[in-house]
């Protein structure tokens, strides 16, 4: 007699249904919205060079409290499929803002079984807007957002860490991602938002997980403002 064969169930993508699809429609569209109010950003940020002054990272987080910085809905699939496809039950987020990504990597933690999303974000109300979006999309059990500087925050992973999203201050990424080293295990992956966007602040990034001795291989996908793709080997 022929033993049945069990189908597992599948999994659907929660990106396509419910309360997570409508939130991160409305919320794309906010952003989208908000191209105007980065004039007085671009402003402010030539006026420093003229004056040669560099501002520190509280005031810059100021500067920027009420616009959304987020990744591009085609950006954000992309970053769900390669959670869905490593299954990642652990991931790090630098730079929660809105929570816009955040959404996205907490959608594929539940439909990868469950785990958490330990995010770090050092401006207080985007922390509250993010938890609240998070909460309307049904994902915030599985989303830790620490207030403060990611240098302290994101410290002290306790346990190891499948897959991390880079894409809050660019001259940061390489330090957090020395910081959390440690923690990762062979096949972490390691995405670091645009690229393309700011080449020179992410040159040493790049350099880093581009040399095979400190460990990594990666590769620039064109996708939004380009995403460094880096595997731990």
């Amino acid at each position: 007699m022929a033993t049945q064969k069990t189908i597992p169930l599948k999994v659907p993508c929660s990106l396509d249904t419910g309360s997570v699809r409508s939130v991160l429609e409305r919320l794309h569209s906010q952003a989208d919205h908000q191209k105007l109010a980065f004039i007085p950003v671009y402003l402010a940020l030539a006026w420093d060079r003229i004056r040669r002054y560099k501002p520190d990272t509280p005031e810059e987080a100021t500067r920027l409290r009420h616009l959304f910085l987020p990744l591009s809905a085609e950006s954000g699939r992309f970053v769900y499929l390669v959670a869905r496809a490593i299954g990642a039950r652990r991931i790090v987020e630098f730079g929660t803002s809105f929570g816009i990504s955040t959404i996205y990597l907490a959608a594929a933690v539940r439909d990868n079984g469950g785990g958490v999303v330990i995010g770090s974000e050092i401006e207080p109300g985007k922390i509250r807007n993010a938890r609240a979006f998070l909460e309307e999309a049904g994902l915030a059990d599985l989303v830790d957002i620490r207030e403060g500087d990611a240098l302290d925050t994101l410290r002290d992973m306790d346990g190891p860490v499948d897959m991390v999203l880079l894409d809050g201050w660019k001259g940061l990424y390489l330090p957090i991602l020395q910081m959390i080293e440690p923690s990762l295990h062979p096949r972490s992956v390691i995405l670091a938002d645009d690229i393309h966007v700011f080449p020179k602040p992410l040159v040493p990034y790049v350099a880093y997980v581009r040399n095979p001795e400190n460990g990594f291989c990666s590769v620039t996908v064109p996708i939004g403002g380009g995403i460094e793709y880096a595997v731990r080997l």
